[in-house]
């Protein structure tokens, strides 16, 4: 099964990723239809969303396990 088949919901952040990059190589590539772009741009984008979900998830993992005895530690991992 090829990534641009496989359910992003089942996919590794690693893999995710890896998708996203290939496909934004095929955009900048050109030489594609609108349709076949259109198609590659939503693809895309729930790459993206199923990559920053991860990326939260693991934010809060982060933060449960800072916590202490004294309450909650929340570090600003922004910056």
């Amino acid at each position: 099964m090829t990534q641009e088949n496989t359910d992003v919901r089942n996919m590794t952040f690693e893999e995710a990723m890896k998708a996203l990059e290939e496909l934004v190589k095929k955009l900048e590539a050109g030489g594609i239809d609108l349709d076949e772009s259109l198609g590659i741009y939503e693809r895309a984008v729930e790459l993206r969303n199923h990559c920053k979900s991860i990326l939260d998830d693991g934010q809060r993992r982060i933060q449960r396990i800072m916590e202490t005895s004294e309450g909650v530690k929340l570090d600003d991992f922004s910056e």
